[in-house]
């Protein structure tokens, strides 16, 4: 692929120094791109000539995909191109102090603990604040006196997986030390649904991606409305196979099914999804909450024992191999985010406006 950028290697120092949160200051009322802007933007991208670093390319990538950031993403090409713009950060938003959780809703009801992913204007994707907090539910209902715990999103979407603002946070030490942060965050992600000891169900309510889809290999049922799709489009972006999907997906569906989903980035309706044993069951979207939750509502009348003691015993073999698998693919996942080949292809996606 062709040189796309053109900066000097100050101004990119600068760039990047100014430009840890993306989060760009624009004096008076907040203003968003006309698509006629946003076209123009990508057509100046192509007239920058030098790459300015991994850094900047990742930020350019996460506005492009965040639906709310196209002023953003216009200005900040504008900055590439004249290296004159200034860049500050904005003031975080604190949460609810009356809640103990800013990015879930999670409630005990009927011997049910549900974990409720609650960024539906972000379409339920994760940032590293939802990492933190899903982590912390799941410790909290593995301990409580619920039978059941049910994983559910808030809004149209299950969860669209990875927040690409994620890929934003640079500090001073630069994307290496965001990748080594970034597995380290990812591997004590998955370890608490390995080690989860009670029922866990997703009730998918809606589209689901990337983590979302292969991590639903560890939970022991799953539910989805007919609306529901699957996809991990992780070779598509340079990437490789996370949620121990490397080994749960061609155990439960057969090499050659698995390889078309995490090699050649198949999606998946949810009939689909059911017929290779990534989804339990499909209910019609109309009818689905219904169904579902009477369903749930008996099981949860079952002796809690008995169900944490069986999923025990048929998990429990597995448990350590799950957690070698789990490793394994963050210490690839670490190589491929600092890969030149990882960040070919996200810019890549991102010129051919290709749609995940």
């Amino acid at each position: 692929m062709a040189s796309l950028f053109k900066l000097g290697r100050s101004r990119t120092i600068r760039l990047i120094q100014s430009f840890p949160a993306v989060k760009l200051h624009l004096t008076g009322a907040v203003m968003r791109a006309t698509e006629v802007e946003f076209d123009k933007a990508k057509e100046h991208l192509k007239t920058l000539k030098n790459d300015p670093g991994n850094d900047t390319k990742l930020r350019i990538y996460a506005l492009f995909k965040q639906d709310d950031a196209r002023q953003k993403y216009v200005d900040l090409v504008g900055t590439l191109i004249s290296s004159e713009a200034p860049i500050q950060k904005e003031a975080t938003t604190a949460g609810d102090p009356k809640s103990s959780y800013q990015t879930l809703q999670v409630t005990t009801e009927n011997n049910i603990t549900t974990i409720l992913l609650n960024r539906p204007e972000k379409k339920n994707a994760i940032s590293r604040k939802m990492y933190e907090e899903i982590m912390q539910a799941l410790e909290q209902a593995g301990k409580d006196d619920s039978v059941l715990t049910v994983m559910t999103g808030s809004g149209d979407y299950y969860c669209s997986g990875n927040d690409l603002s994620n890929f934003t946070q640079v500090g001073a030490e630069g994307v290496e030390k965001l990748a080594r942060d970034s597995g380290e965050l990812l591997t004590r992600y998955v370890s608490h649904f390995i080690d989860f000891p009670k029922p866990l169900i997703a009730v998918v309510n809606g589209p689901a991606v990337g983590i979302a889809v292969t991590g639903l290999g560890l939970f022991d049922v799953v539910y989805a409305t007919d609306r529901a799709t699957f996809h991990a489009p992780f070779s598509q972006l340079g990437q490789s196979p996370e949620g121990c999907s490397s080994y749960t997906f061609p155990k439960m569906m057969g090499t050659a099914k698995a390889n078309e989903i995490l090699l050649f980035n198949k999606k998946l309706t949810a009939a689909q999804a059911c017929d290779l044993g990534l989804v339990t069951e499909v209910f019609p979207d109309n009818t689905f909450q219904q169904e579902v939750w009477k369903k749930l509502r008996a099981y949860a009348k079952l002796p809690k024992d008995s169900l944490r003691y069986s999923k025990q015993l048929i998990r429990g073999m597995e448990k350590e191999k799950l957690h070698a698998v789990n490793a394994q693919e963050c210490v690839r996942l670490q190589e491929r985010w600092l890969s030149e080949e990882c960040m070919n292809a996200i810019m890549g996606f991102f010129q051919n406006k290709s749609k995940l």
